[in-house]
């Protein structure tokens, strides 16, 4: 359904680095991938660590966020973005998204946020974003809430030619292997903010100002990445602009070959801007569930929606989150690997097509 993908260039990159003596560790390949990714996104900075559910909450702790404190996630997301307020000592307070891009909007913010609220973590679940992107910023800047961008499935997304991430106070992406690119694990801040991410290098390497001097400025803990990742993710890097691309033209074709099928929706997506992570789908909930049995008999693998976080056991609470129930019950992710080819696009959809004549 999703796989990384490697070449020789990362095995030759890899070979050249371990053959130079490097440290292996956090070091010089480090902040050359984090250069790459600030400039990228059009970030000033960029600070990479060991994985995206840490990168979110590192964030929140940097920025003073934790016990008595809340934070308005959306109902439907990962669990990682749930789990990390928990991880910060906060409060999750769940939202429901809209259906016409399954982000948070202004008006589910508005009402989840209490005396209590001090962010909110915006999803841009898939590269797109909500419709009122403008009208949150300034909601949260009028409120003095920190804007948290989770944009771990954004990577090559913009809107109006700005990158999702860059919107808010601090934007999060991550590197796991479902990604466009991956470092097995690993996780990205990006801000403009100087003294946020001096803070959060001093979190993510045990509190100290530089590395090797035992000198404690703060609590903090070893979530730093290493050299031998960030090797990889500069080849991944170089390759982005194509894989991006060949997204979009995944995207298309799905589009094409199933845009006929009435009892099948594609979520509103405007590719000029979105670069989705996956192929995704809405089918009535009678149905999902029968579809992607019979694709796996036919040796096609796909993945049910997350589900809404308010009714799993961890996250259990009351509340009315009708569209993030909807869309968890109604959603699948066909194949969308980077790798996949067009000959393959057409033999994925032709069984599809022939799992709707049978009903």
């Amino acid at each position: 359904q999703m796989e990384p993908w490697f070449d020789q260039n990362e095995t030759l990159a890899l070979s050249e680095y371990m053959k130079s003596g490097g440290w292996v560790t956090e070091f010089t390949k480090t902040r050359d991938l984090e250069k790459m990714i600030a400039e990228y996104v059009g970030a000033k900075y960029c600070s990479v660590v060991s994985n995206g559910t840490v990168s979110l909450t590192l964030a929140m702790i940097a920025y003073g966020i934790g016990p008595g404190d809340e934070v308005v996630v959306p109902d439907y997301t990962m669990v990682a973005s749930a789990n990390a307020v928990k991880l910060a000592g906060a409060e999750v307070v769940f939202a429901d998204i809209d259906p016409g891009n399954l982000c948070l909007n202004l008006e589910q913010i508005q009402k989840a946020v209490s005396s209590r609220t001090k962010a909110v973590l915006l999803v841009t679940i898939n590269g797109r974003y909500p419709s009122d992107l403008e009208q949150i910023v300034a909601f949260c800047k009028d409120n003095g809430l920190k804007l948290i961008e989770d944009a771990a499935q954004s990577l090559g997304s913009r809107k109006d030619g700005k990158h999702l991430g860059t919107f808010g106070d601090i934007g999060s992406f991550s590197f796991a292997a479902p990604k466009i690119i991956t470092t097995g694990q690993g996780g990205a801040l990006v801000t403009d903010d100087e003294k946020i991410i001096e803070k959060i290098r001093l979190l993510r390497d045990f509190g100290r100002e530089k590395s090797g001097a035992d000198h404690y400025l703060t609590m903090g803990w070893n979530f730093k990445f290493t050299d031998i990742q960030a090797v990889i993710g500069i080849e991944q890097m170089k390759k982005l602009p194509w894989r991006v691309e060949r997204k979009k033209e995944i995207y298309k074709l799905y589009r094409q070959h199933l845009d006929g099928i009435s009892e099948l929706d594609f979520i509103p997506t405007k590719l000029e801007d979105t670069t989705p992570m996956f192929v995704d789908i809405l089918v009535p909930a009678d149905k999902r569930d029968g579809l992607a049995e019979y694709l796996r008999q036919k040796g096609i693998h796909t993945r049910t929606f997350y589900p809404a976080l308010h009714a799993e056991p961890v996250y259990q609470r009351d509340g009315s989150y009708p569209v993030a129930e909807k869309t968890s019950k109604q959603g699948l992710w066909l194949p969308s690997s980077s790798k996949l080819t067009n000959d393959e696009i057409d033999h994925i959809c032709g069984v599809v097509n022939s799992f709707f004549k049978k009903q």
